[in-house]
């Protein structure tokens, strides 16, 4: 195993929620992170984010980790859950609710409600 898959793997066992993607929480360095970002900040979820676009080995190491192409990537106790199409698909359905429920992760179910109906 690489020092970068080593440091992937250690950050999705340590963190109960990690985004990896381009830019950070705060400054998202792409509309797919953005998004994505904007739904964990305003559903209040807790996550460690992590910028691939800081360390190529890193960009590169988290494809070859999951088998998924594209950036960014979410993980929810350790289980790559998807990409951005996937994570709004599963916020508008009430699955990312569920998921989240199910792993004991604390979120805002008041502010995934409105965004279901802001979408609806």
């Amino acid at each position: 195993m690489s020092d970068a898959q080593a440091q992937i793997k250690e950050t999705v066992d340590g963190n109960d929620v990690v985004l990896f993607m381009k830019g950070t929480s705060e400054m998202p360095q792409c509309g797919f992170s953005s998004r994505v970002a904007g739904v964990l900040n305003y559903m209040e979820v807790e996550y460690q984010d992590v910028n691939v676009l800081a360390d190529e080995e890193i960009r590169q190491g988290i494809k070859d980790f999951s088998d998924w192409p594209t950036i960014p990537q979410l993980y929810v106790k350790g289980e790559f859950v998807g990409g951005c199409d996937i994570i709004t698909e599963m916020t508008l359905s009430g699955e990312l609710d569920t998921l989240l429920e199910t792993n004991g992760v604390a979120f805002n179910k008041d502010a995934a409600d409105k965004i279901r109906e802001s979408n609806a």
